[in-house]
């Protein structure tokens, strides 16, 4: 398909064909296999490998601040309604409880029918919770959760790279932009726009070391931890990936049902997005990225500016499955089998354990141990019997989240009407080149601008439809 081109000309030119071995999938995919090998054979080097993930994802959280501010603060200035901003948060807000609720059940359903924890008969007398204090951060209360997203310095936010905190002023910031008016800002957005371009071209350069941060972070997974884990835990791992397979086919299902959305063509969409996230077990390293290409498929800036970040303290619906699963395999495997209230008073803890732990370092453990604290059926060392097995199952954790917030973001989209199918569409099928830069440097207005232009030069080359007269004048 021709498409306009940033100058209103048609682009004629045949799409240059990439080798496969350019294809950052392509060196995704050999960098996360030489970081498995590298772990298992030679798992003092693979340890070693740490320092290359860690600075992948410390160039990703470099930019992610930045970007999340330009976006939505454009974004909402594109909409133009205030109002229509606060019912996307709300909107969220209440898929985003839906979508963990949902999870969490369905995790206990599949912990019920293949009780991961049976048979092991631990003694609690042998626990040690060393490790344990070793790898959580410091639990807080839903007040102090809540009073945290509010900077207390808008500096202060960018510099701790506090996410929650940067979406709460940017919030503010755009509301402010709408209210005092467009044509007075226009100068300050015009700036912001070029920055958030100066953003993306900084994010494309970070991309090209993505494969040494995917080695690294595999490698060091693999030499630390080990292939044998697979084995000591392999029931607990089987269910955890078992329901993450499943509950994935139920987000097939969600996105096409409420936005007609393919999800499998989507995924092959951002796949490269996915094997990165895979191979770094982080979220993180692909925000930018996939804010980038939700926005080319059809979602709003301002709907995918507010969806995904606070998505990714909200929304972690891979992390809910492996918590309930997770709570009964301790319970199961230190002898006890919950009842039906038990379970529901466990899941009731969890939806609000697993909210208020995010961004806190050791997140699941905190949440775990919270639960088994409020429940008293086993004492709260026996989580560390998951430290093994936890690296272990962040593939799924991080498969699980990115997906389901890419889901939210398409439902809550076509919710608010603020979803343009066309162009998932374009996306889809890599017609992406003229509709990336319109949406990605905030420039819809002239993207559409030169689209009208075209249908105008149609409607004006066609034949003049008949009127009435000519009919009349026709007959007679």
């Amino acid at each position: 398909m021709k498409v306009p081109t940033p100058n209103n000309t048609l682009d004629t030119r045949p799409a240059r064909k990439k080798r496969f071995y350019s294809s950052l999938f392509f060196q995704l995919g050999v960098a996360v296999a030489a970081g498995i090998l590298i772990g298992h054979f030679w798992p003092g080097i693979g340890s070693q490998l740490r320092p290359l993930g860690d600075g992948f994802i410390m160039l990703i959280k470099m930019i992610i601040a930045p970007l999340i501010f330009l976006v939505i603060v454009t974004g909402i200035a594109a909409v133009g309604d205030v109002k229509a901003v606060g019912r996307v948060g709300v909107k969220a807000l209440l898929y985003f409880t839906g979508a963990t609720l949902f999870a969490l059940v369905f995790g206990l359903i599949i912990a019920n029918i293949f009780q991961p924890g049976a048979g092991l008969n631990i003694d609690p007398s042998t626990l040690d919770d060393t490790a344990l204090k070793e790898s959580t951060g410091e639990a807080k209360d839903a007040a102090s959760f809540i009073l945290g997203i509010i900077p207390v310095s808008v500096i202060g936010a960018f510099a701790d790279n506090n996410l929650l905190q940067v979406l709460f002023f940017s919030v503010f910031f755009g509301a402010a932009i709408v209210v005092v008016g467009q044509e007075r800002c226009a100068p300050l957005l015009a700036v912001f726009d070029n920055v958030l371009e100066l953003v993306f071209k900084i994010m494309s350069w970070v991309m090209r070391v993505a494969p040494l941060g995917a080695l690294g972070a595999m490698g060091f997974i693999i030499g630390q931890y080990g292939i044998s884990t697979l084995g000591t835990y392999a029931k607990l791992i089987l269910a955890c990936y078992l329901a993450a397979l499943l509950f994935i086919g139920v987000l097939f299902l969600v996105a096409w049902a409420f936005a007609r959305v393919p999800l499998w063509q989507f995924i092959r969409y951002t796949r490269e997005e996915f094997l990165l996230a895979l191979g770094t077990a982080s979220t993180e390293s692909v925000m930018p990225r996939i804010m980038t290409k939700l926005t080319n498929a059809g979602c709003s800036k301002a709907t995918t500016g507010l969806v995904v970040p606070t998505g990714y303290s909200f929304n972690l619906d891979g992390a809910a499955i492996y918590l309930s699963i997770s709570l009964l395999f301790l319970a199961q495997a230190f002898g006890h089998d919950l009842s039906f209230g038990q379970q529901l008073a466990a899941l009731g803890i969890l939806l609000l354990t697993s909210k208020g732990m995010a961004g806190v370092p050791g997140s699941s453990f905190l949440a775990l141990s919270a639960t088994a604290a409020a429940l008293g059926i086993f004492p709260v060392a026996g989580v560390a019997l998951l430290l093994g097995a936890d690296r272990i199952m962040d593939s799924m954790r991080v498969a699980v989240n990115l997906l389901g917030n890419c889901v939210a973001t398409f439902v809550v989209a076509k919710w608010e009407g603020q979803f343009d199918r066309d162009a998932m569409k374009r996306a889809f099928a890599g017609e992406i080149t003229t509709v990336e830069a319109a949406r990605m440097l905030g420039k819809e207005a002239e993207f559409e601008s030169s689209q009208i232009e075209r249908l105008k030069a149609e409607q004006a080359a066609a034949p003049a439809p008949e009127t009435a007269k000519d009919t009349a004048h026709r007959r007679g």
